[in-house]
């Protein structure tokens, strides 16, 4: 029984010896001394605590101390328990003070809250950045269509970070003074003769405006022909005025048509007229005979008139066809 309480104690004495560690982290405490950095033991188990890293916070802090950057452990571990990630935003500390620019602590860590890298921002600052726009189309007034390339040369604007816009806004802007460039050209080939030209106007409307770069210089790097787009906008065109003409053409056909139709039927009535009231002529002569109007000799006459009428009708058809009026001869 003694040795298993001896065990136990042993036991017992490992773990608080591990859980005092945790709790009291020793080592990053004697590493802070000797770097000349001045945190309590106190101030660590706190850490713990708050669930805060220590070895994030001190090694931070140690690393600012070493850069002469003036920095306590409670600006740290506000901007950590903010969600900061607080090596970029001392990294980027150094950065901006070895390059000379100026950046604040709190500016820095309001870039890091506001989900940008402020490392990379303050490398941009020093080193510009190139944006190659993608391939942007435009028509001059000839009708021509040009397709440019454009690098743009970019440095970020540490005032600006939290709050500007980004690199797409820098792009869209670019890609319409393109447009509005090369369109406002009266013939393609100024623009090629003078690419130049396109980005001197881009970069004279100052797009950088409320972005978070500095546009320090916009680069035509190509600048290639496209299709005709005058051309096939008049093809289109006299395409449709033809279509339009053909449906008017047909429209006056199917009208004369329609007309053609109504004339023949108006035809088919006045001859349908015509048979009526050539069946009431021997309704008439037969009213006459009743009457006492027509006598039979009378009615004789009318015959031999009406045919020595067509007998001269059918001898005058068949000269006109050129016979003989006499069969005999």
């Amino acid at each position: 029984m003694e040795g298993l309480f001896f065990i136990f104690i042993v036991f017992i004495c490992i773990i608080g010896f591990f859980l005092f560690m945790y709790f009291v982290p020793v080592g990053l405490w004697i590493t802070a001394v000797f770097a000349g950095v001045k945190v309590t033991i106190g101030e660590l188990i706190g850490m713990r605590i708050r669930k805060v890293p220590p070895s994030i916070i001190v090694n931070s802090l140690i690393t600012a101390t070493k850069a002469g950057l003036d920095i306590t452990t409670r600006e740290l571990e506000t901007h950590f328990l903010a969600g900061g990630d607080v090596p970029n935003v001392i990294r980027a500390l150094i950065s901006a003070d070895k390059a000379n620019i100026s950046l604040s602590f709190k500016q820095a860590t309001a870039i890091n809250l506001a989900g940008r890298d402020v490392f990379e921002a303050v490398q941009i600052s020093v080193n510009p950045k190139v944006i190659n726009t993608p391939r942007v189309a435009a028509v001059a007034a000839d009708g021509i269509q040009l397709i440019a390339i454009a690098r743009v040369t970019v440095r970020a604007s540490i005032a600006q970070l939290v709050g500007g816009a980004g690199e797409e806004t820098i792009l869209a802007r670019v890609g319409e003074g393109i447009v509005t460039s090369i369109g406002s050209a009266k013939s393609h080939k100024e623009v090629l003769e003078n690419p130049d030209k396109i980005s001197k106007l881009v970069l004279s409307r100052g797009l950088d405006a409320g972005t978070a770069f500095e546009i320090l210089s916009i680069d035509i790097a190509d600048v290639d022909v496209g299709a005709n787009i005058g051309a096939k906008l008049q093809i289109d065109q006299a395409t449709a005025d033809l279509k339009v003409a053909e449906a008017r053409a047909e429209e006056r056909r199917a009208m004369a048509v329609a007309l053609e139709q109504e004339m023949k039927a108006k035809a088919q009535e006045a001859r349908a007229k015509v048979i009526e009231a050539e069946a009431e002529i021997p309704r008439a002569i037969a009213q006459a005979f009743v009457s006492g109007n027509l006598g039979v000799m009378d009615y004789y006459k009318m015959q031999n008139v009406q045919a020595d009428t067509e007998m001269r009708q059918s001898i005058s058809g068949s000269g006109k066809s050129g016979q003989s009026p006499n069969p005999t001869k």
